[in-house]
């Protein structure tokens, strides 16, 4: 089967690395072509726009509605935002057009990539794949802009063949907007298992710790992902890293990664009194994640209890479990289900800074007890590779 998947963001972006690149890589081993085309939030630099990585075919059609440089993000002016936001539906319809694919395959479903799928369609099925919830993550800059993305987020229940989607929650949403429950298929974020396959080198992870200037013995509390309040409470995070400063002085909070509250959790952590304790190591290549998590004795995803983090199946605690690192987290949503019950992890009441300080204590200062996190980790982890849930997500495909 030729298919094509049609994505509003770039493949190293969580989305990307957590599901699209993986999951296309793994459908080319199960013998099907893959195309996919994508926007970019520096597509006018990038080159080549395309090419063929482990057997998929990559196509940058076109700029994204963000622009990224270094460890910031930024948005466009609403006016700006509407010249660019048709031209990237143009080119990418454009370039769906010219795929001779039997499938579509609309990846996070946004204005963009829904309508160059209903104006390149050309007969063809069209599935959609939900890892969010787009119109609760996305920053706007007026509630006009929300209710456009809700219109094509909720939209799609009228055109699509079948859904694929990595919460129980997404698929109980699109259910009650009508779509019908046999078409609905729940299929996690998971990960490439050759990206962890090899173990970091000694010189390697000590060089790293040198640059991070991180003593060999203190105890790491890693954060891996967006800084981007709106969605990811890091702000949470730092106050429960407060209070693990005050009980275990020595600990050090490594966030890795960037966003448009970049420099506002620097100040954040400054006026808290952590800023010396915190190092900000801003984005990092993808093949570098693994070394990162190797310096980690625990990481952590912070989380309210609301609906963006009950849309998301967290890629940061999905690659924590690929490297045998426990995760404390919010008991949200799926997060009870990929940590098995608990046993792989931490789960604390959402939302609650005391009770995330608790749960990283516990495993920071209890030795017998983080082993056997570390022990459920490594077993966990294999319900998690991409190799293993690829059968699921192309049954989407012989099942409708």
């Amino acid at each position: 089967m030729k298919i094509a998947f049609v994505l509003t963001q770039s493949l190293d972006s969580p989305s990307g690395l957590g599901r699209y690149a993986p999951l296309a890589q793994e459908l080319v081993r199960l013998g099907h072509q893959v195309t996919v085309l994508a926007l970019h939030y520096a597509w006018e630099q990038l080159s080549p726009k395309r090419f063929v990585e482990q057997g998929v075919q990559v196509v940058y059609a076109g700029q994204m509605h963000v622009r990224k440089e270094g460890p910031r993000k930024s948005y466009y002016g609403p006016g700006r935002l509407l010249l660019v936001s048709l031209a990237a539906t143009a080119r990418l319809a454009r370039a769906l057009a010219q795929t001779d694919a039997d499938v579509i395959h609309v990846c996070k479903p946004q204005p963009f990539n829904v309508l160059a799928a209903r104006l390149a369609r050309r007969g063809r099925p069209v599935y959609y794949d939900c890892d969010d919830y787009e119109a609760e993550t996305n920053r706007f800059g007026g509630r006009w802009q929300k209710r456009i993305v809700q219109y094509f987020e909720d939209g799609i229940v009228g055109d699509a063949r079948a859904l694929t989607v990595n919460t129980h929650f997404t698929a109980d949403r699109y259910a009650a907007l009508g779509f019908p429950a046999g078409r609905i298929h729940h299929i996690p974020n998971g990960v490439a298992r050759e990206r962890f396959a090899a173990p970091v080198e000694p010189a390697a992870l000590e060089a790293l710790r040198g640059r991070l200037g991180l003593a060999p013995d203190a105890p790491v509390v890693l954060y891996v992902g967006t800084l981007g309040l709106l969605s990811h409470p890091v702000d949470l995070l730092l106050q429960a890293f407060q209070q693990v400063q005050r009980a275990l002085p020595e600990a050090r909070l490594l966030l890795v990664g960037g966003g448009e509250d970049y420099d506002a959790v620097r100040v954040m952590a400054a006026e808290l009194g952590i800023g010396g304790q915190t190092i900000f190591a801003g984005r990092v290549p993808p093949e570098q994640i693994p070394a990162y998590l190797s310096l980690a004795t625990v990481t952590v995803d912070p989380v309210h209890d609301d609906a963006i983090a009950r849309a998301r199946s967290p890629l940061k605690v999905l690659e924590s479990l690929a490297m045998g690192v426990p995760a404390v987290t919010g008991d949200v949503g799926d997060r009870r289900e990929l940590l098995g019950d608990g046993a792989a992890g931490v789960l604390v009441p959402a939302g609650e800074a005391s009770a995330l300080a608790e749960g990283l204590l516990s495993l920071l200062c209890d030795r017998g007890l983080h082993q056997q996190k570390v022990a459920a980790a490594l077993a966990q982890r294999e319900h998690y590779y991409w190799d293993k849930l690829v059968g699921r997500f192309a049954a989407a495909y012989e099942s409708s």
